[in-house]
């Protein structure tokens, strides 16, 4: 039986101008965007495009005509709108793994290591300005709004077998270590953190939109509530308490 080998490996680079370049050899495109500047432009103008219109509106047609191109030159780089989607909710897991480690690898106590974690995920709305062609603000709506379409498919056992999902993974993976560094004893680190992950996302959802679902007030003070009642649940569920 021959096993697919998942494709997706992350390159770092750091450009000349401290610009950082996260580069996804990722099978969910044809032709790498990072590596032109037409890519680029339609990263750049597809995150705003899918904010605004929303994903079922957005079409590659709306985006060609945004950026001055053909649509024909938008498909050499993605087949579909969908496979573009899963690209930058790929992008925005490995960005955010990357955002993770910097701020935590000097961190020894994994109390403090998983604490920090928790809070650059509820900051993860926040301009990074090392990306420019990328606006993470943005970004994170959309993750918020539509990440559920890129796993809720059809294909999702298929595009699981070809390495679409590694980047949500890694992060994972790279928290579950530290929750098991805390308490070695827990049964569940990568469900907790995937579910922590989740609910940073929901209980924003829901304090700006269903605000009778959770006590996390909306507004700009929903950052500190978001992670506050991450910590909690986090650190309740690791003690047993």
């Amino acid at each position: 039986m021959k096993v697919s080998i998942p494709l997706c490996v992350l390159k770092l680079n750091i450009m000349p101008n401290n610009q950082i370049n996260l580069n996804l050899n990722h099978r969910s495109y044809l032709r790498e965007p990072e590596a032109t500047e037409l890519g680029r432009r339609i990263l750049s103008e597809s995150i705003k495009l899918i904010d605004e219109l929303g994903f079922e509106q957005f079409t590659f047609k709306k985006l060609a005509t945004e950026i001055g191109t053909t649509e024909a030159s938008v498909y050499r780089y993605f087949e579909n709108k969908h496979k573009l989607l899963v690209y930058l909710v790929s992008w925005y897991w490995a960005w955010l793994n990357y955002t993770i480690n910097y701020h935590t690898h000097n961190i020894s106590d994994p109390r403090e290591r998983l604490s920090r974690a928790i809070e650059v995920i509820t900051t993860s709305d926040l301009n990074d300005p090392t990306t420019s062609h990328i606006d993470e603000r943005t970004l994170f709506r959309i993750v918020v709004a539509e990440s559920p379409k890129v796993y809720h498919t059809k294909d999702v056992d298929a595009e699981n077998q070809e390495g679409y999902f590694l980047e949500l993974k890694k992060l994972c993976r790279n928290v579950a270590e530290t929750v098991a560094a805390i308490n070695p004893a827990y049964p569940y680190p990568h469900a907790l953190i995937s579910t922590l992950l989740d609910s940073a996302h929901q209980q924003l959802f829901f304090a700006e939109h269903l605000p009778s679902l959770t006590e996390v007030k909306g507004g700009p003070q929903s950052r500190d509530g978001i992670t506050a009642f991450l910590k909690n649940l986090a650190f309740a569920t690791i003690d047993n308490r």
